[in-house]
């Protein structure tokens, strides 16, 4: 055990080992995908692997280009806010407000031929579709009775002499929070919650406060190229360039508000984590119209790769009722490495009821336990993250239904989606999964239409602040709402 002394600011040099940001929730963020684009797109809940005609068509089903007559080009910008409520010990709310592009695309008829058999026409295309939204701020605000933050860097630290502890729990042990247990000779570790060791009783009761603040999106660029025979079968492919760039930041704060707790007054500990990633992927896909009332879709994506580069540091700093004050801050840490996301398999099915209207339906399977972290700057080779992924992802099924109404020029649309579970049964999210809503009204003439819509995405989910056995679970209920609006040209 040290003795104490002062330490006004100290730096520490960040070790590496362990404090990377890949892990299996990585992996899982950036492979999952909830599809935004054109209004008519989100108002119908994204159901249009069966359907084309639509320029955010071609992020589900590359065959949709084909159905193009014309060229068309149209521009989605969209106002979202995400709001999120937890429950610790006691409930906060939190809210967040973004702006950005949903979509924007072109696509041309590069042949025609005036034949009702064999090749009818070819066209080319390309769109911008958003994936993800990052963006939230969340507060968990409460008291623990069992734990602290503290007793994860004590758990972790067992088994390594005190000048070898790196990264935060090295900062824990030079800020008072943990410390060693004299009989065990510098390798087992209490916290200033149970006396350093020196007292059996251990003694909470701290606020805790944590704020995350997430930022970033995720998106793809579609270039694709679609083929019609015969107008009733249509082929088509495309090459997808997909970008992400992912900022996470939190703030863990724990206080002695009642004065109960010998010595200890406060720490704070800042995590911040940002990534950029690109990679690129194949689609090909057909539509199928054995009749005018009815349609088929197929679609097969492959994997994303990615080349992911990160960048990280974090903070610690702690507060005694004598008086001292401790404060580290790590070096800033860079990485890279590969992320290989699942491949995807889409069906759909859609009715046309004369020209009034009509009626979507979307079936979507994708297997997370397949993602797979390789490549790392300095030749890790990921097994046990990769075999974590493979133990806590199973496959997901998704459905996305849509309808929309003709009433004249006046279009009147609805949709409802369900993504399931990506969490193995054996998880304690395995029954996470998020629904969406949606909506909009659409007014359209020969060369040129506005479209309307309000998505909202909802999910529930159990968090844990870190990772020891007496943590109390986090519920956090997250709802993001888009309004999004669609302005399109025909030439």
């Amino acid at each position: 055990m040290k003795t104490r002394y002062l330490i006004a600011v100290a730096a520490a040099a960040l070790i590496t080992t362990g404090l990377t940001g890949q892990s299996p929730d990585d992996a899982l963020r950036y492979s999952r995908q909830f599809y935004t684009g054109t209004a008519r797109f989100n108002g119908m809940g994204g159901a249009f692997t069966a359907l084309g005609g639509d320029l955010s068509s071609l992020i589900l089903n590359p065959a949709g280009t084909a159905f193009f007559r014309r060229t068309e080009f149209s521009v989605t910008p969209s106002m979202g806010y995400t709001g999120t409520r937890t429950f610790f010990t006691s409930s906060s709310e939190d809210l967040l407000y973004s702006f950005n592009f949903g979509q924007v695309g072109i696509v041309t008829p590069v042949v025609y031929n005036n034949t009702e058999s064999g090749l009818v026409s070819v066209n080319v295309g390309y769109s911008y579709n958003m994936t993800n939204n990052f963006a939230s701020n969340t507060l968990i605000t409460g008291t623990s009775s069992t734990s602290s933050m503290a007793d994860y860097w004590a758990s972790i630290s067992n088994g390594t002499f005190y000048p070898d502890l790196g990264g935060a729990a090295g900062f824990a042990y030079d800020a008072w929070l943990i410390d060693t247990i004299t009989a065990t000779e510098g390798m087992q570790y209490a916290t200033v919650f149970s006396g350093y060791g020196e007292s059996t009783v251990s003694t909470y009761g701290q606020m805790i406060r944590r704020v995350i603040n997430n930022d970033g999106f995720g998106g793809e660029h579609s270039f694709a190229v679609g083929a019609n025979f015969g107008n009733n079968l249509y082929i088509g492919a495309t090459l997808g360039y997909s970008r992400f760039n992912y900022a996470g930041h939190y703030e863990h704060l724990e206080t002695d508000q009642d004065n109960s707790i010998y010595d200890f007054s406060s720490f704070s500990y800042v995590d911040h984590y940002e990534a950029d990633g690109s990679g690129l992927s194949l689609k090909a896909g057909f539509i199928y119209i054995p009749f005018d009332f009815l349609r088929f879709g197929l679609a097969v994506h492959s994997p994303v790769i990615y080349s992911v580069s990160e960048y990280y540091y974090e903070d610690l700093s702690s507060v005694f009722d004598n008086g001292d004050r401790y404060e580290f801050n790590s070096d800033a840490f860079r990485f890279s490495y590969r992320l290989t996301t699942p491949y995807r398999i889409l069906g759909g099915v859609a009715l046309q009821i004369q020209k009034s209207a009509l009626i979507s339906l979307d079936y979507e399977f994708v297997d997370y336990s397949i993602s797979r972290l390789g490549m790392a700057s300095d030749g890790y080779d990921y097994y046990d993250e990769n075999q974590s992924i493979k133990d806590i992802f199973t496959a997901s099924h998704n459905i996305r239904a849509g309808a929309e109404y003709r009433l004249g020029s006046v279009y009147f649309r609805g949709g409802y989606g369900y993504y399931g579970t990506v969490f193995s049964k054996d998880e304690v999210n395995r029954d996470n999964f998020h629904t969406s809503l949606s909506g909009g009204i659409g007014f359209r003439q020969s060369n040129f239409f506005i479209d309307l819509a309000f998505t909202r995405l909802s999910d529930s989910m159990i968090y844990y602040m870190y990772n020891y056995q007496y943590v109390d679970p986090v519920t956090i209920e997250t709802t993001r709402s888009n309004f999004s609006a669609t302005v399109g040209f025909k030439f």
